[in-house]
């Protein structure tokens, strides 16, 4: 079925409910239910701040010990989803029709990929995680260390096992939840010109409803899930750039530097927002693949090499082996890890799924199933292995064979902003690749907000992709305004909070999707 027809047949144009108001264009009444509670929440969360602190911290608790069989039954079912259809006939399908051309390289592909998908969470996390899950494995493995000195025998299961659940965490979970998005949409985009908004993968299932209030909620649930999510990236970014930057020059870490922080770094953002896709996320994108092929490069090179080498398979494997049991949520030994972390990412890549799942579905066309899934799901765990191999390994390394306590301090003492600079003083350089790593870290912000702007405005603008530019200007401020009134309000806990909370709904909303893309699939030519 063409383009055309589809939207001869159904009358869903990109925009066509849209109304003008102000100079915007906005798809009425997404944009403005999104927009009042968006604009509300700030306000409140600003003048209750302790309340809305507490508020934030009792809901994570309570939503990730309560419903941590629904996070994990979903992200499970988003992984097999993707294998089987990969391997399926439906593989042969392609987006955009037989005859479609990939718009971009597979370079220019993967850097977008990437400086969406989870940069600043790389960053953040690449080495304190595996350090983090040394100390405390979960799956009841036993602790390596016992009043501060190593435990014979127990060290090397548990820097398995840390290793193991680290990958667990950014592999093909994470990765899953995003292909399944990004392929809903553009199928419902370019193989049944639908318009480029959460809404249209469910025409399978809900048909003409999508154009009213059915529609209208699942939108507005997107905004939300993908704006939180942001938000929480956001401020792990300007803790993190903040931290380095009082390592580095002595910059007071400061809830009034990291508002400043935000503020300027969201003011770059804007620059990017106003240069268009080709000429801002797509360059600031391949400057930063570059920047962290380098970082990592250096940190191969002159770390411990060949430890990293022989991990990388190491690790992999120790992946694949622990994959069954770190999935399963039935009879568990450590409800303190799956809840405050395995619970936590789960919701925190759903609530990030309608943005990144957008942004891969608009530099996607061309491809076919087979190719994408492969791309979107196989090679980034592939690559994430690799990082958390290189950063998480030599932090690990330091700390056992050299004896350097540097990042095992910042995680002990649960400073985790730090422990990529920590990681980085024990190595040649370290004042050059510690400022590489906050550019790093600002680069993935502007990229992260910029895309993110862009997405909401498409799906607020009922699928336009051409919408004024004043509109992505609005929610690029207001990505960095929650962020602030989340860090002010509770911290990191807050951050985490608000995007359990709206991934929550939203990941009832993806299970539905498997099934709405598997019949979508079911109608295409192969």
């Amino acid at each position: 079925m063409s383009d055309t027809s589809v939207q001869d047949e159904h009358g869903l144009e990109p925009g066509q409910d849209n109304v003008r108001f102000l100079g915007l264009d906005v798809h009425n009444p997404v944009f403005f239910v999104s927009a009042v509670v968006i604009v509300a929440f700030v306000i409140l969360s600003l003048i209750f701040r302790e309340v809305a602190g507490e508020a934030l911290n009792g809901l994570r608790v309570w939503l990730t010990s309560t419903f941590d069989w629904l996070f994990m039954i979903a992200a499970n079912l988003f992984v097999i989803f993707c294998l089987v259809v990969a391997v399926s006939p439906y593989g042969k399908v392609r987006l955009g029709g037989k005859d479609a051309v990939a718009e971009y390289s597979y370079a220019g592909w993967f850097a977008m990929l990437f400086a969406a998908g989870m940069g600043i969470g790389l960053m953040f996390f690449g080495v304190l995680e595996p350090m983090y899950h040394f100390n405390n494995p979960p799956l009841g493995v036993a602790a390596p260390l016992a009043d501060g000195e190593l435990v014979e025998g127990a060290v090397a299961q548990a820097r398995e096992m840390g290793m193991a659940a680290t990958i667990f965490h950014w592999g093909l979970h994470p990765w899953a939840i995003y292909a399944l998005v990004a392929l809903a949409l553009s199928l419902a985009s370019y193989n049944k010109g639908l318009p480029l908004s959460i809404r249209s993968a469910f025409y399978p299932v809900f048909g003409e409803s999508i154009r009213g209030w059915v529609g209208h909620v699942i939108d507005i649930m997107a905004v939300f899930a993908t704006l939180f999510g942001l938000a929480t990236s956001l401020g792990f970014g300007a803790s993190q750039a903040l931290a380095g930057l009082n390592e580095l020059y002595g910059v007071p870490d400061t809830d009034t530097m990291k508002v400043l922080l935000i503020l300027g770094i969201t003011a770059i953002a804007l620059v990017s927002v106003v240069a268009g896709l080709e000429a801002g996320v797509k360059r600031l994108s391949e400057i930063n693949m570059v920047l962290a092929i380098l970082l990592l490069l250096f940190v191969i090179i002159l770390g411990p090499t060949l430890a990293i080498v022989t991990g990388f398979f190491s690790n992999t494997w120790a992946y694949v082996k622990n994959l069954p049991a770190l999935s399963n949520w039935i009879g568990r030994e450590d409800p303190g890890f799956m809840h405050g972390w395995t619970t936590f990412y789960w919701a925190w890549w759903i609530s990030w799924s309608p943005f990144v799942g957008m942004f891969i579905a608009r530099v996607s066309k061309g491809r076919t199933v087979r190719e994408f899934i492969t791309c979107v799901l196989i090679i980034p765990t592939l690559v994430s292995i690799l990082w958390m191999t290189t950063f998480g390994g030599t932090a690990l390394n330091q700390f056992l064979t050299e004896g350097y306590t540097g990042v095992q301090e910042t995680v002990v003492a649960y400073v985790p902003e730090l422990s990529l600079f920590a990681m980085l003083a024990d190595l040649p350089l370290a004042g050059i690749t510690s400022l590489i790593g906050i550019i790093l870290v600002i680069i993935f912000f502007v990229t992260s907000s910029d895309s993110g702007s862009l997405v909401i405005d498409t799906i607020t603008a009922g699928g336009k992709i051409d919408a004024p530019v004043a509109q992505r200007v609005f929610w690029a401020i207001f990505e960095g305004l929650v962020a602030i009134v989340l860090l002010l309000g509770g911290g990191l806990s807050a951050l985490q909070a608000g995007s359990i909370a709206t991934g929550f709904p939203f990941a009832i909303l993806l299970m539905l999707m498997v099934y709405a893309t598997w019949k979508a699939l079911a109608t295409e030519e192969r």
